[in-house]
């Protein structure tokens, strides 16, 4: 059985397993939780969207006890972790690539802002357009998307792409040199072998562990797809490399 003890010892593991790849993951997490808090409302709607176990979700509710923070995935061991780890969260089972997502929110009005980190790279530039295009249905005008990834700019400006990838590459080698945290698969192999985790890891879809390379990984894909859904105002809050803090406003 899954104890709320051994739920959190997971996620203290994913959160260092994470970290290995994004050194400043903490601060592009607070640049996030600024930009929410900077909406000015308290209790601010807030949809995380590929929530993951609810590593961002935890810490956006830490800053604004008064949120009320809906924290989406399709992975049903991620989010029976989360669940486990963090009594205090809401999450809803759902794929963002189904059209009519946004129905199994419970909403009883429009959000605030959605929110993601290190997530939306996983969905196809079609199904992406699609998400936008679902969620700009959702959010209040003058709502946000505040979206931290590593998103490449290759196809527009290769030579500042390579420098990017270059400053992020020696933050990293900076930051951990030779003692570099656990990777994503070895992760999920310790999580396979966890008879605890039996049940949950046999309820896995394709929206967890079996993600074969980045298929929206171009800054260009996001923005376009924002734009065509309607967000008039798209930019970068937060950068360090290939690594920012994408930022859309809903017209």
């Amino acid at each position: 059985m899954l104890t709320h003890d051994a739920a959190l010892r997971w996620l203290a593991r994913w959160d260092r397993q994470q970290e290995g790849y994004l050194p400043d993951r903490e601060e592009r997490f607070t640049a996030l939780i600024d930009a929410v808090q900077a909406l000015g409302r308290p209790d601010p709607v807030v949809i995380d969207l590929g929530c993951g176990p609810g590593s961002l979700s935890v810490r956006l509710l830490e800053r604004l006890p008064r949120a009320r923070v809906i924290s989406v995935d399709a992975d049903p061991l991620l989010i029976g972790l989360g669940r486990a780890a963090y009594p205090q969260l809401t999450f809803v089972s759902a794929d963002l690539r189904t059209s009519g997502w946004t129905g199994l929110l419970g909403l009883d009005g429009p959000a605030d802002a959605a929110v993601s980190t290190t997530a939306l790279h996983w969905i196809s530039e079609p199904d992406l357009k699609g998400v936008y295009a679902e969620l700009a249905t959702v959010l209040r005008p003058g709502g946000l998307l505040l979206n931290g990834d590593h998103l490449d700019t290759d196809d527009a400006t290769p030579a500042l792409s390579r420098l990017e990838h270059a400053v992020h590459d020696l933050e990293t080698e900076r930051t951990f040199g030779a003692d570099r945290p656990e990777d994503w698969r070895s992760w999920w192999d310790a999580i396979a072998a966890d008879p605890d985790l039996a049940e949950l890891n046999r309820e896995r879809t394709t929206a967890g562990a079996d993600h074969h390379g980045s298929e929206s990984r171009l800054l260009s894909q996001h923005v376009g797809a924002l734009r065509e859904a309607g967000f008039t105002e798209v930019g970068t809050l937060w950068q360090r490399g290939n690594n920012r803090l994408l930022c859309a406003v809903r017209g």
